[in-house]
């Protein structure tokens, strides 16, 4: 497939506290086919450990 499936951008950034939620959001992105773009930001906000990671459709060039 040369594009995300349902208008997805080929590029995406998710977002959240760093719970099961969240790894389970970024896992069904890779099983559509994205991949990890570097590695994810991570913060605190006083009450939660806040994480973002990046992803990409993999191109072919």
């Amino acid at each position: 497939m040369s594009t995300p499936p349902d208008g997805l951008p080929v590029y995406r950034v998710l977002t959240g506290p760093d719970d099961a939620s969240f790894c389970h959001r970024v896992s069904e992105a890779l099983d559509l086919g994205y991949r990890l773009h570097e590695g994810p930001a991570v913060t605190f906000d006083g009450e939660n450990v806040i994480i973002a990671q990046a992803l990409v459709w993999p191109t072919r060039s």
